[in-house]
């Protein structure tokens, strides 16, 4: 089985044998619907995983963070592993180490296994999400094609957040919350039989040594400060608990740019970032992960603890705002043509701000309508519209060879933002409630980290619109 395996990944094929353009679109956008997928699947979740495990409130922030840090701080190695030694392989060794991730999560007996298996699932993320995007560009060539490509590939992204929603509340209401992982067996084996199928090798570059250790070194960093913001909620941010950790995570991602800089085979050449398309559009798209990442997390928490959803209800109340994340992916492409990339991001933005500020001044005793539907919207609507213009620019005017290693950036910028982004608003919100855990106190700490993040957003905005290029390199 093994021979067969190396013989299917290795085998060179000819062009006439490489399949239609839509078959790897396709398949490229399974795999990213499983990353995402996991993370709306989860949010529903939550409430009674916290209640069948006895998770903290600390536990029930790692439940998410676990994922998103191994998944920002490995996203790098996987993009340039793909580079490397071929973008179908990393496909599917990430695909095979996300399902049987998955399959220990649903397992789990204690918090730290179940914390365990999420931490390995965002390892597999790391290799698989990259080669998603990479594998998807390779086969459509640049220009108007591309961008629709890109845009289907944001929008069934999307969808996981769509399905994960209405998935986990029927799942967790008809069976329990394990399932909300273990569904992700079966898909993922459908999509890893056919990957091996279908899909043909690539890779660009020679074979050499990668560098694991500015992997681990970005990624201690990135869990070491996470932790020292949480920290903050119970000691302050003056506190030694707190000031240790961050004080020693930022010497880690200080160390991690040092080795970039020296090593010969460096994980995140840093002379990309002279190319203002990919700088630009890295930052930008991380302040729009810091505030959009948590936005689920704290609605969902919001509908099941504040307005007493269930968790099917949570799910459904979610729906129209992930179907607006698929529209505005849509129709970005084409206002791309007529405005440019730039201003579609800037407009985008813009929108996600009007949602925040409305969703900030949210109510106790609020209406569906007012509370969640509408700002919800706005909100996803803006995220969509920005998210395709921003994934275009970061793309372009780099390398072929260094295909892979900009992709995996798009997607770490976005994550490591949403990651530190979750831990900051967690810790505003619960110095906000003050430990209380009324209604009204809750939808205080919940409605701060919504005008916190519409403040982020107007100052991505400011710089989107100074410094992002007028034109795709």
């Amino acid at each position: 089985m093994t021979a067969m395996l190396r013989a299917a990944v290795e085998r060179p094929v000819s062009r006439r044998s490489a399949p239609p353009a839509w078959v790897v679109v396709a398949l490229a956008c399974a795999g990213q619907f499983l990353v995402v997928l996991d993370i709306s699947v989860v949010n529903v979740a939550l409430p009674s995983m916290r209640a069948d495990l006895a998770l903290s409130a600390t536990g029930l922030q790692w439940v998410v963070n676990a994922y998103t840090i191994a998944f920002a701080g490995f996203m790098l190695l996987g993009g340039r592993a793909g580079d490397l030694y071929g973008r179908k392989r990393m496909f599917l060794i990430g695909l095979a180490l996300f399902t049987l991730a998955s399959l220990g999560g649903g397992l789990a007996q204690a918090e730290w296994q179940l914390l365990l298996a999420r931490a390995v699932q965002g390892l597999g993320a790391a290799v698989l999400a990259p080669s998603t995007l990479t594998i998807l560009t390779s086969a459509v060539p640049e220009g108007a094609a591309r961008a629709r490509a890109i845009a289907t590939w944001t929008a069934v992204g999307a969808g996981g957040g769509t399905a994960g929603g209405l998935v986990g509340g029927l799942l967790v209401e008809g069976l329990s919350w394990r399932w909300v992982l273990l569904i992700n067996v079966p898909v993922g084996a459908v999509v890893l039989a056919g990957a091996l199928l279908w899909l043909v090798e690539s890779r660009a570059g020679e074979r050499r040594r990668l560098d694991l250790p500015g992997a681990l070194l970005v990624t201690g960093g990135l869990a070491t400060l996470a932790y020292g913001i949480v920290q903050t909620e119970a000691e302050g941010w003056t506190s030694v608990a707190a000031l240790v950790p961050l004080l020693a995570g930022a010497a880690l991602i200080g160390l991690f740019l040092l080795v970039e800089a020296r090593t010969k085979t460096p994980l995140m050449p840093l002379k990309l970032f002279r190319i203002r398309s990919v700088s630009s559009a890295n930052v930008a798209m991380f302040l729009c992960g810091a505030a959009m990442f948590c936005t689920w997390f704290f609605m969902t928490l919001y509908a099941q603890n504040v307005l007493g959803y269930t968790p099917l209800e949570a799910g459904l109340a979610l729906m129209p705002s992930s179907l607006a994340v698929i529209l505005g992916s849509k129709v970005a492409p084409r206002l791309m043509r007529l405005v440019g990339a730039r201003h579609v991001a800037v407009l985008g933005t813009m929108v996600a701000v009007v949602g925040f500020g409305w969703q900030s001044t949210m109510s106790a005793d609020g209406t569906y309508v007012t509370a969640i539907l509408f700002p919800g919207i706005l909100m996803m609507l803006g995220g969509g519209l920005a998210a395709t213009p921003l994934g275009s620019l970061a793309t372009s005017g780099a390398a072929p060879g260094d295909a892979g290693l900009v992709s995996g950036l798009v997607n770490t910028s976005r994550t490591m933002g949403g990651s530190l982004g979750l831990s900051v608003m967690a810790t505003i919100a619960a110095a906000r409630t003050g430990g209380g855990s009324s209604a009204a106190a809750l939808t205080e700490g919940y409605a701060l980290v919504f005008r916190t993040g519409m403040g982020v957003l107007l100052g991505g905005a400011v710089l989107m619109l100074l410094w992002l290029p007028k034109r795709s390199a």
